[in-house]
């Protein structure tokens, strides 16, 4: 008689191992480079350029006035600095 599916058991017949890597065979880390110079200095402007402009609209500096433009505007480049420093190695 079958098993039911979807019961826990042995998938292996009892007492096999698995393979063994041949002792010339080396792992190679195909990692990331590190992240070019310019990566960290546009992250700092993008954060410097959100936080200016943030400001600014609350004093009232920029042309027009307060508008939910400039916030905006702000938010996009504030953002723009969270995702450049997501892509930081």
């Amino acid at each position: 008689m079958a098993r039911p599916k979807n019961t826990p058991g042995r998938v292996t017949p009892k007492g096999t191992r698995p393979s063994e890597p041949s002792p010339s065979y080396q792992p190679t880390y195909k990692g990331r480079r590190p992240s070019p110079r310019w990566v960290p200095i546009a992250m700092l402007v993008q954060f410097a350029l959100g936080i200016i402009f943030i400001a600014a609209n609350y004093l009232g500096f920029m042309p027009g006035g307060t508008s939910t433009v400039w916030l905006l505007v702000g938010l996009g480049f504030s953002l723009g600095g969270i995702v450049t420093a997501t892509q930081y190695r």
